[in-house]
């Protein structure tokens, strides 16, 4: 493990920031949904800057209200509070815009990075004006079940206003280059000292422990993503493999899950718990479906299973394939047969071998590299905009008198 030792205090005060500029990031997701690529992201941001997670609204019969918390990382979780009426696109905007302004005056926020996971927050934000707009493009969201019809067209007007623009992987980045002049791909990545954890773990988590070996170990949100009928002739082909199934179910009816003896749901497991139970897996599996939903994604999962000593077996998702499968790190398997007789092949194979197979590649990566290759691209778009500027115009991120009277209004019911 000494490979992966980053002396993370000298790491961030290297970096030269403008510690003065907030970052405002509006996102889809929920900050304590699942750790993933935004949380390594923007706990490290916060690290150097005010970093505020706006989440989307929960809507319930309370009053009107943003609840902002900070988290132990410092991230400052807001959450708007709506009432279930609002629900048109139109008349959320209208609102959403008033409680951005709120909390912009609030919490004394000037000049900003806007960061954006989800297109559809231009619809009540185009109208601040940053000292930076960074779209990390996370997934192909348009192709996910239940996308908002408009998300195409939000996602065109984010394009023209971004300075800045990640994708969470390299196919979404080819698919993707043509619409910007300034794109980057930065795959997922790797906090390679937490999973690597697992090798040495010797307790077991008590509801895997009465479960017998050998073990087939998922992690993840359990979604559209999950080909359901592949792990389900899986357990049948072999009963005496147990699957382990961590994670979320979201976006299908859980009966639709197969149900089987050698078949776990575990529920969702913090990340601090994860090592622990890949420690007691015999091989890590992605039983993704391959369909629209997953022709671009780039699962964080991949490296992480790694790191904590895996063997891996994945379907012939692209950025899996490449570089992972290409490399014999991953073995790749699409029909039931072939990915029972991939199992069986990576629970054969030589671990040490593996192992220092694994550690060469992953030490070529870490979140620590990306948030810092990342970090250095926004100075150089804030310094480029502040040299630029000649014109005397009202100070960024400040709302107007009738944006601070309207969202003063709205909250207070006046």
């Amino acid at each position: 493990m000494g490979s992966y030792k980053i002396d993370s205090k000298n790491f961030f005060d290297s970096l030269e920031t403008d510690s003065d500029v907030d970052l405002v990031c509006l996102s889809h997701l929920r900050w304590d949904f699942v750790y993933q690529r935004p949380q390594h992201l923007l706990s490290r941001f916060a690290k150097v800057r005010r970093v505020f997670f706006v989440e989307e609204p929960i809507f319930d019969d309370g009053p009107m209200r943003l609840d902002v918390t900070e988290r132990q990382c410092g991230v400052r979780v807001v959450v708007p509070r709506l009432p279930h009426e609002l629900k048109s696109e139109e008349a959320l905007a209208v609102v959403q815009r008033g409680m951005i302004d709120r909390l912009f005056i609030e919490h004394h926020i000037s000049d900003h990075i806007l960061w954006y996971y989800t297109p559809m927050a231009m619809a009540w934000t185009r109208h601040l004006r940053p000292a930076a707009v960074v779209y990390d493009c996370m997934d192909e969201l348009s192709a996910f079940k239940g996308a908002p019809r408009s998300l195409k067209e939000r996602e065109a007007e984010l394009f023209k206003c971004a300075d800045l623009v990640f994708t969470g992987g390299q196919s979404l980045y080819e698919a993707k280059r043509d619409q910007h002049q300034n794109i980057f791909a930065f795959p997922s990545s790797i906090d390679a000292a937490h999973f690597a954890q697992s090798r040495c773990i010797t307790s077991e988590p008590a509801d895997q422990t009465g479960i017998p070996h050998p073990r087939l170990g998922f992690f993840g949100v359990i979604d559209e993503r999950m080909d359901i009928e592949l792990l389900d002739a899986v357990a049948q082909a072999r009963p005496d493999w147990q699957l382990v199934m961590i994670g979320p179910v979201v976006k299908i009816d859980p009966a639709e899950l197969p149900r089987r003896a050698n078949l776990h749901y575990l529920g969702g497991k913090s990340y601090q718990d994860l090592p622990s139970y890949l420690a007691g897996w015999d091989v890590a599996l992605l039983p993704f479906a391959r369909n629209e939903s997953t022709r671009f994604i780039s699962p964080t999962k991949t490296p992480e299973y790694l790191a904590a000593g895996c063997a891996v077996v994945s379907t012939s998702i692209r950025d899996v394939v490449r570089p992972y499968g290409e490399l014999g790190l991953v073995h790749i398997a699409d029909t039931p047969a072939e990915f029972v007789a991939a199992i069986e092949t990576a629970m054969n194979e030589d671990r040490a071998t593996r192992l220092r197979e694994v550690d060469a590649h992953l030490s070529q990566t870490s979140w620590d590299q990306t948030w810092g290759r990342m970090a250095e691209l926004i100075e150089d778009v804030i310094a480029s905009r502040r040299a630029a500027s000649t014109i005397t115009q009202p100070a960024r991120a400040r709302p107007s008198a009738r944006a601070v009277v309207a969202a003063t209004s709205f909250m207070t019911g006046d």
